[in-house]
């Protein structure tokens, strides 16, 4: 069958978008073509800095023919149906048309429409123009007097369509005056002539020859062999960077590997600023030396072209570009050694966090508090934290972090082991960003998992008060990141940490930090105190005003809004005394009402974690939905104690029973306009199945609770496989719906006891299946 190679030749297409251009080229026009009835065996796009292709194998001549046949009016209908149809059916007049009966509906026009398929070729024709003029490109451009739009100047079109062993026969059309033919060009230098191209195979021979190597796979694989080969005969190892790979890939057409060299004095800088300068000006690839573990002053280039020289001139260039970089990079890093991390520390005040919530020493000093807060509870010294958590964003002012953001905390380590600092206190500076994502390391180390916790939960309690929320797919402030890490930082290190707690303590130190000398904010919600004072103030005679001298703070709150605190500016001097203004500026959520819905967030990001292990979300539900349920590692615990027990007969048993009992209480509660709650009257129990069911609902309940508070969860799920035989024989035995109406309401609340004692470990009412 006929193949189709399609080639779109232009100037030089940006590395980045090159990968998504050839995804973007294959899947319009298969299914253009599939569209069209046009089904093809395979299909393969390839790219290169300066052509977009795509050869589709296996592709018929023609479409197939298409026969339709349209219902018309009955026969006899108005004459306004009947030229209707005629219309539509494209015929002249009834005598193209032909008559069938229907038992029922009686005799009926119907139009017998044959459609011929079209050429491959046409359809071709048709579908690659506007395809072209609306090719998806994230940035495009015109040029000259032309109106299409397009990444670079397109400059040619190859079409050729045809089976193996034929001549292909050339699709024409054109696109803003850009004729397809089956013309192209090798590499700009080396073989800048025109040829002609047939098929595929075709095609790669003569780019080949004309030194373009067109499979973005085989020039990757290309240079990351010669690469190490390279390095192998200087007896160093490569320092392989997938991305950096991928981006060098884009920018030649036939790879030249090339090795240089630079100053022996430039590696006393670190490691990475070494490689993050050479990667980020020049594009290339550093060496490393296997015997001491460290960087060796050579690096690897990729040309684009076999130079007469051998490449000399063109090492020489990129040595001499990096040179000048890495003696800045060595300026940058000699400097900011000059300057301890703690001389950093007052610029943070002129550096706004946010608008909202304040500057960046406000933010430190809050990361300082919480972490102080946190360290008894992951084992680390108060000391060593509050030391780790001020110095931990000094490296965001140093020159090198300036110019490469992403050394950000590892440059903090380094300055901090410069300094002397313990190393924890280094380790922290390094490791308080992470994680960073799912496959990042998790801090281990006390003093740095104290900071990372206090930094992430700031960050996320921070944009939660200020209703910055994750929406959607969008979350610029990668609040989701964060909470994900505070969950992995607890889990991975087997934390017993309470959530709540540590999640009202950061909010109240945000809204500490939110004052200013005549701002208000309430911490607490006690009565009383000032508020007497206020009250001849017209303004504030709805709202009720507490001085904390301990905190230094008014607390304002507005009794029509429970779950809000209003933040407000009073006029305040420094002799202790308010003057009469008073302005509301925004609504805050009360400290509980953030903490729950923050920690329904977790939830929903533990969910995620949990089922990329394996475990059911519902079960998280479950777990979560019981108040006072912020222990992650408990959480857990019990998830995973739950779904061993449901896994099992008795479990399933149970549950299919609990259904059922709430089933009926639902029912009968919606009935009656009320709920039944237990504990029921032992006088009422008469059958011995209830009366066995009514006790081993007491014993569960005990035996759950002793193991729950004991963090026996096993244990708690034995003690609940006990009801299950009871259950089943309450339900055998027993009517509930009495017509006695005191037994009724007796059995009802015996089946809320049964909802009561799984509450002990989960709620029951959200796990599915």
């Amino acid at each position: 069958m006929p193949d189709l190679l399609l080639e779109l030749f232009s100037e030089e297409i940006p590395a980045r978008m090159q990968a998504q251009a050839a995804d973007a080229l294959k899947k319009l026009v298969t299914d253009a073509l599939v569209e069209r009835g046009l089904l093809y065996e395979g299909a393969k796009a390839f790219v290169t800095p300066r052509r977009l292709a795509l050869a589709v194998h296996g592709l018929p001549g023609r479409q197939a023919d298409q026969r339709e046949e349209k219902k018309g009016p009955r026969v006899g209908a108005p004459e306004q149906a009947v030229a209707g149809f005629l219309k539509a059916a494209g015929l002249a007049s009834l005598d193209q048309a032909t008559i069938q009966s229907d038992p029922k509906k009686g005799d009926f026009y119907v139009a017998v429409v044959e459609k011929p398929g079209r050429a491959t070729t046409e359809v071709v024709a048709e579908i690659v123009p506007d395809i072209i003029r609306k090719f998806p490109w994230p940035k495009s451009m015109r040029w000259g007097s032309g109106t299409l739009r397009w990444v670079r100047p397109l400059h040619s079109i190859v079409a050729t369509f045809g089976a193996e062993g034929d001549e292909p026969e050339v699709v024409h059309f054109s696109v803003d005056g850009i004729e397809a033919s089956n013309v192209t060009r090798g590499h700009r230098f080396m073989a800048p002539e025109p040829f002609t191209v047939k098929r595929l195979d075709d095609w790669m021979a003569k780019l080949e020859a004309a030194k373009v190597v067109a499979d973005r796979d085989r020039r990757k694989e290309i240079i990351l062999n010669d690469a190490k080969d390279l390095a192998l005969a200087a007896g160093l190892e490569l320092v392989e960077d997938e991305g950096l790979l991928d981006e060098v890939c884009g920018l030649v057409e036939w790879p030249v590997v090339l090795m240089g060299s630079f100053e022996a004095r430039f590696l006393d800088i670190p490691d990475e600023v070494i490689r993050a300068t050479i990667r980020a000006n020049q594009k290339c690839f550093v060496l490393k030396d296997p015997k001491t573990g460290r960087l060796a002053n050579r690096f690897i280039l990729i040309s684009n072209l076999v130079a007469s020289d051998g490449g000399k001139a063109i090492v020489a260039g990129n040595e001499r570009v990096i040179r000048a970089r890495l003696s800045d990079a060595k300026f940058f890093w000699d400097t900011d050694r000059l300057n301890g991390l703690a001389s950093r520390m007052p610029k943070f005040q002129s550096i706004t966090f946010h608008e909202k919530l304040g500057s960046q020493a406000e933010r430190i000093e809050r990361i300082v508090r919480l972490a102080k807060d946190l360290a008894p509870k992951v084992g680390a010294p108060v000391a060593l934290v509050e030391e780790a958590a001020l110095v931990a964003k000094a490296d965001l002012l140093t020159e090198v972090v300036g110019e490469f953001p992403e050394l950000q905390g590892l440059m903090g380590r380094y300055y901090a082991q410069g300094e002397n600092l313990s190393p924890e206190v280094a380790a922290a500076c390094e490791e308080h960003y992470k994680p960073q994502g799912p496959n990042d390391r998790v801090p281990t180390a006390p003093v740095s998992v104290a900071v990372a916790l206090a930094d992430k939960i700031d960050t996320l309690v921070g944009f939660w008060a200020i209703d910055e929320k994750p929406t959607g797919s969008k979350d610029p402030y990668a609040l989701r990141r964060a909470a994900l890490g505070v969950i992995r930082i607890v889990l991975e290190n087997g934390l017993r940490l309470g959530l709540r707690e540590a999640l009202v303590e950061a909010y109240l130190y945000i809204l500490r930090f939110m004052q200013h000398d005549d701002i208000i904010v309430f911490l607490n919600q006690k009565d009383g105190g000032f508020a007497s004072i206020f009250s001849k103030y017209a303004e504030l005679e709805d709202v009720k005003i507490d001085f904390d001298l301990s905190r230094e703070v008014a607390v304002c709150r507005d009794p029509k809004e429970r779950d809000t605190f209003n933040l407000a500016i009073l006029t305040y001097n420094r002799s202790g005394s308010f003057g009469a203004g008073y302005e509301q500026l925004r609504t805050l959520p009360a400290p509980e009402k953030l903490a729950l819905d923050l920690l329904a967030f977790f939830a929903d990001r533990l969910k995620v974690y949990l089922r990329d292990r394996g475990a059911r979300h519902d079960l998280v539900d479950a777990v979560f939905a019981l108040e006072g349920q912020d222990d992650l590692l408990l959480v857990v615990r019990r998830v995973e104690a739950l779904a061993a027990f449901l896994a099992t007969e008795d479990g399933k048993n149970l549950l299919a029973g609990y259904r059922r009992a709430v089933n009926i209480l639902r029912i009968e509660e919606k009935k009656d306009g009320r709920a039944f709650a237990g504990p029921t009257v032992a006088a009422l129990l008469k059958e011995p199945a209830e009366e066995h069911l009514a006790a081993a609902i007491d014993d569960v309940k005990a035996r759950v609770s002793k193991a729950v508070a004991a963090e026996d969860f096993e244990a708690a799920m034995t003690a609940l496989s006990d009801l299950r035989q009871p259950v089943d024989a309450f339900f055998d035995a027993v009517t509930v719906n009495d017509a006695d109406p005191a037994l009724r309401e007796n059995r009802l609340k015996l089946l809320d006891e049964i909802r009561a004692a799984t509450r002990g470990i989960a709620d029951f009412d959200r796990i599915e299946g």
